[in-house]
């Protein structure tokens, strides 16, 4: 029954683009000539290859322009919605009185005087698609266990769908960029955090700097600019923990090179140091050759 279904889209339905497709993808469930199917809206996602929002807008598409309904009252498998094709079905009807006696004659377009036919219950069942809980349409279904109640369906959780904390727990917060419970940055540890500029240099630091002759390289004041620098550089950092922080400024002081004259002796030029003055880097090693090039006596002046 669902190629006669299938050749009405084809043939009769003014559907078009997502929406044609959306109903091909129920015709092509629909079992018999009540021309009723049940799918889901991931089901018809995967089907068509459209994402969720163009088969919702599908849907209201052809619900609006009256080749399907949505039949609220049933429910297939799993909670799955339940469809049905009104015009396929007022067709399916028409052509078969129309052919019971002579089943050459012809059969004249539908008009809006063709009534759609009356659901049947008992031959949903058969489709494993059943009258909600409540509903005064259909008897409840059968108990096969053998007791006086049937337990209700398992509501199964649709996807994508967040499911609500038990009473007492803690929820999400409302707000994304609000930190979780027990989470990096939670209210639990961040007490213990500070900024960089907030750090303050412990006696175990100092201390380090002595014994690892950093104090003596720098200078008191070059231990203090170098501290400058660092507090500038990390201004803009997450807050942390002091012993991080602790192990950071360490880093820092260890790479630290030491200030160097304005214009350094070259050990390239006569009366230079055999050896370039420790703490130059290559670049400040070429700038101080050029500035002693320019203060070199010509013989000119």
């Amino acid at each position: 029954m669902s190629r006669a279904a299938r050749e009405w889209v084809w043939e009769d339905s003014a559907s078009r683009g997502n929406a044609r497709l959306v109903l091909l993808s129920i015709a092509d469930r629909i079992p018999d000539e009540q021309c009723v199917a049940w799918a889901s809206v991931t089901s018809l996602m995967r089907r068509t290859n459209a994402s969720r929002n163009a088969v919702r807008s599908a849907i209201t598409a052809l619900v609006e322009a009256d080749e399907m309904e949505v039949l609220d009252d049933f429910d297939g498998p799993q909670h799955s919605t339940v469809y049905r094709l009104p015009r396929a079905a007022a067709w399916l009807a028409k052509v078969s009185a129309t052919t019971e006696d002579n089943p050459h004659a012809y059969v004249g377009p539908l008009t809006d005087a063709d009534p759609v036919p009356e659901l049947d219950g008992a031959r949903l069942r058969k489709h494993g698609i059943w009258p909600k809980t409540g509903s005064e349409s259909d008897p409840r279904r059968q108990d096969l266990t053998g007791s006086e109640s049937a337990p209700p369906r398992q509501n199964l959780t649709p996807p994508r769908i967040r499911i609500r904390p038990p009473s007492g727990s803690e929820p999400d917060p409302q707000n994304r960029s609000e930190p979780k419970v027990n989470r990096r940055y939670s209210s639990s540890s961040a007490a213990g955090l500070t900024s960089a500029t907030a750090w303050q240099v412990d006696d175990a630091s100092l201390s380090w700097a002595q014994q690892q002759g950093h104090l003596a390289r720098l200078g008191e004041h070059g231990l203090q600019a170098a501290d400058a620098k660092w507090r500038a550089h990390r201004a803009d950092r997450s807050p942390r923990s002091a012993a991080a922080w602790a192990a950071d400024w360490r880093s820092w002081i260890a790479r630290e090179h030491s200030s160097t004259p304005q214009r350094p002796n070259l050990y390239a030029l006569p009366g230079g140091t055999p050896t370039p003055q420790a703490g130059m880097t290559r670049s400040e090693a070429h700038m101080a050759a050029l500035l002693a090039a320019v203060d070199e006596p010509t013989g000119t002046e």
